[in-house]
């Protein structure tokens, strides 16, 4: 009787990032130091330097980590990350500061989806959006530490734009191609690039061009959730970006082209990275939006993988936990290299 392939080999392929405890704990101690000298600058307690310094350390860290996670050069890219940080801080440049900015949210985004692992039940799924969801947190803290001069509407497109192209680009490599995708793969991936297509268009229409009276009235939902629920739910987060991250995982679990769709979940991550950059709005109404899309997004998300396991025949309670045992695609471990 012929055995089931060991998960072992493909886990303990740690590579830099982990093949000894010593750069992992290095890389959370950075992080967690970063984080914690921008919260206080934020409160604010302590010396002046402090944001900035957490920003520039955050940053390296991130890129660090996203180099070694997409199998990358993470001693090349990491040194080159703090070079430019360290430059936009002492040159005190307006555009050198906003370009580090956004290219911290960029990385964070990326990171964020990139740092999940397959889910095989919409349980876990939640659990790994909620995995992305923090990374990108930790970047929304490194973004405004290096207080960018920013229009907001054009950085928080910049900055989705950059983190949509990275996540393309290391998809590619991860779900085989563009000829891995299938007739399936195709068609979700068209639908995912329509919605964000529509989404940020029609944001940006009734922006510039909408009636008085359309644009009245959905400011009035909008001021209504902010006065009695305390934030309003980021739309491409709610309706693209949560969903395709949870979908995507869960797709993950079974097929490689999950990769695929969870690279929308940028839409999700990118908004969250740069939730903070807006200075109309506070921490806590930028918490509670990042929240609420989250929750509304979750309920998309699962009424896809309902679809999904409908439409492939998984009908029945039995059937679908049948469907989530036999649901064992390996992939390295959450701090392993993809590649």
């Amino acid at each position: 009787m012929s055995r089931a392939p060991s998960r072992a080999p493909l886990e303990q392929r740690i590579g830099e990032f982990g093949a000894s405890r010593a750069p992992l704990v290095i890389w959370f101690a950075l992080v967690l130091l970063g984080a914690a000298a921008l919260v206080c600058a934020m409160v604010p307690v302590g010396p002046d330097w402090l944001g900035v310094t957490g920003s520039v350390t955050v940053a390296t860290a991130f890129t660090w980590g996203l180099a070694a996670r997409t199998g990358g050069r993470p001693l090349i890219f990491a040194p080159l990350a703090l070079a430019c940080g360290l430059v936009a801080v002492l040159s005190d440049n307006d555009l050198l500061l906003t370009g580090a900015a956004v290219g911290t949210a960029a990385v964070a985004a990326v990171l964020g989806v990139m740092i999940t692992v397959p889910a095989a039940s919409i349980v876990t799924a939640a659990r790994e959006c909620v995995v992305a969801l923090l990374c990108a947190a930790v970047g929304a803290l490194a973004t405004v530490g290096f207080e960018p001069a920013i229009q907001k509407e054009r950085f928080e497109y910049v900055g989705l734009g950059l983190a949509f192209a990275g996540a393309i680009v290391l998809v590619h490599r991860l779900g085989a191609g563009f000829h891995g995708l299938g007739r399936r793969g195709l068609i979700i991936v068209g639908i995912g690039g329509v919605v964000l297509a529509a989404t940020l268009l029609y944001a940006e229409l009734l922006r510039r061009y909408g009636s008085t009276g359309l644009v009245d009235e959905l400011l009035s939902w909008v001021t209504w959730s902010r006065d009695h629920l305390g934030a309003f739910p980021r739309p491409v987060a709610t309706i693209l970006g949560v969903p395709a991250l949870a979908y995507g995982c869960h797709m993950r679990a079974r097929r490689r082209q999950g990769w695929w769709v969870c690279a929308f979940g940028v839409a999700a991550t990118a908004p969250a990275a740069t939730a903070l950059a807006n200075p109309a709005v506070s921490v806590r109404e930028a918490s509670l939006s990042v929240c609420f899309s989250l929750l509304a997004g979750l309920v998309l998300g699962w009424l896809l993988i309902r679809l999904d396991l409908a439409l492939t025949g998984t009908r029945g309670r039995r059937s679908r936990v049948a469907e989530q045992e036999a649901a064992v695609r390996p992939e390295p471990a959450r701090f392993a290299p993809l590649l």
